[in-house]
């Protein structure tokens, strides 16, 4: 019978790249019940994170569920919760990584394209918000019991525990960052990837009055990290593996405190240092 008083785990989207390595990592080291989403071949995405868990001493057959989801498409999130709740009742959201992207390159401004551009912050920017507004009743409240340590532990070692608080992370970019644009370019990433600095300062003021320690919200870079999205880049360039920099990023993300001083609502990268707004 599978347990769920432990909380959830939700990866979104999961389908390939960075998305598909944290669910891959939270089926391996964790017995939670995981939430992957894809926009389209779910069974397949599916049958590929099992493959590539290999192990079946935590159960991540029972324990995986892929459903389809399109960020930019609110209906889909919405039915996304409605499964949710109706099939893990009472049940709260342990850690949320969210980190829908999608890349148009402008190196100039006469290279901007409107559709396009409204592309980027449709997936990289309101994506990320509708998932947080559809997600946040599952989070822990300020009269939540903390989340059991250790109890979800499955394979690895004592870094991998999870907090007893819940982590709500989204996927962010340097180059979002205006403090550290020294070469300018990418108009419409940048633009987007900048908002995510905000919905998570943002989001986190919210849960500190809601959640006061219970759940924090925080965003993150994963570093340039070898998948398709950045496959234009690869030659002579040194990448991170995506199992590599979600490893590092959960292990940070795992280790941080939910009191105000703790870096909650601010950026981090893989290697645990701040990139400043």
């Amino acid at each position: 019978m599978l347990s769920i008083k432990n909380g959830f785990a939700l990866v979104a989207p999961a389908s390939k790249g960075l998305g598909f390595a944290f669910a891959q990592q939270l089926l391996f080291h964790t017995t939670l019940p995981v939430i992957a989403t894809a926009r389209k071949n779910c069974d397949e995405v599916r049958d590929k994170l099992l493959g590539a868990v290999k192990s079946d001493s935590n159960s991540p057959r029972e324990r995986l569920k892929v459903l389809q989801v399109d960020v930019t498409d609110e209906s889909t999130i919405h039915a996304m919760t409605s499964y949710i709740r109706q099939n893990y009742p009472d049940t709260a959201l342990r850690i949320a990584i969210t980190v829908p992207g999608i890349l148009h390159v402008e190196k100039a401004p006469s290279q901007i394209d409107a559709t396009n551009a409204l592309d980027s912050f449709k997936v990289n920017a309101l994506g990320p918000m509708l998932l947080m507004k559809h997600l946040t009743p599952f989070l822990p409240t300020k009269s939540s019991d903390p989340f059991p340590v250790g109890a979800e532990l499955c394979e690895g070692d004592g870094s991998w525990e999870l907090p007893s608080h819940a982590v709500y992370a989204m996927m962010a970019a340097r180059v979002g960052s205006i403090s550290d644009n020294g070469s300018g370019g990418w108009y419409s990433y940048r633009a987007s990837k900048a908002s995510v600095f905000q919905l998570a300062k943002t989001f986190d003021l919210y849960l500190r009055t809601r959640s006061k320690d219970r759940a924090l919200a925080v965003a993150m870079h994963p570093g340039t990290v070898q998948t398709d999205f950045t496959r234009e880049y690869w030659d002579g360039r040194k990448m991170l593996q995506p199992s590599e920099s979600a490893d590092r990023l959960l292990r940070f993300l795992c280790t941080m405190g939910s009191g105000n001083n703790d870096g909650r609502g601010r950026c981090w990268d893989w290697k645990g240092e701040e990139i400043y707004p």
